[in-house]
């Protein structure tokens, strides 16, 4: 099969999972949802799932910062400034590589937003979520390959005698 199926295959059923029980266990469905994604645009792999983990969790610690900056900026247009400051710094953080996947930062803090500052939570649904789309690229590798036999060794030309 095609890769694109296979993967597909594999990140419909944990998708379905996904769905059917990260609610029952405490996990916010759709953040997961969202790391997921963020996982693939990463470029997949080991290293789309080390670039998205991080930045992530870094979103929703600047997140956290927003708010902080809101609720205790004695000045107007405190919301507005915390978000210049973190967007700032999120780009900026950048220049580290653990750290260089602007996207993953940016989603991290939305969907801090998006639970109502629920940090925890989040937290542990951006990982989920990120796994998920590693296990279902991976899986999803085994099935592409699940059908293609070994190749016999190819065999070299016969070389003449030397007489």
């Amino acid at each position: 099969m095609k890769p694109l199926v296979t993967i597909g295959i594999t990140a419909g059923i944990l998708a379905g999972l996904w769905t059917q029980f990260s609610t029952p266990f405490g996990l916010i469905t759709w953040v997961g949802f969202l790391s997921w994604a963020c996982f693939f645009a990463a470029g997949g792999k080991r290293a789309g799932l080390l670039k998205t983990i991080p930045a992530n969790l870094s979103g929703v610690l600047w997140g956290a910062a927003i708010v902080w900056g809101a609720a205790n900026l004695p000045i107007p247009g405190a919301l507005g400034i915390s978000v210049a400051i973190a967007a700032f710094a999120m780009c900026v953080q950048a220049r580290w590589s653990i750290l260089g996947f602007i996207p993953g930062a940016f989603a991290g803090c939305a969907a801090y937003f998006g639970t109502t500052f629920d940090a925890a939570g989040t937290c542990a649904a951006l990982i989920a979520g990120a796994c998920l789309g590693w296990l279902s690229e991976y899986t999803g590798g085994l099935l592409t390959n699940a059908g293609k036999k070994d190749q016999p060794p190819t065999q070299l030309a016969e070389t003449q005698a030397v007489a």
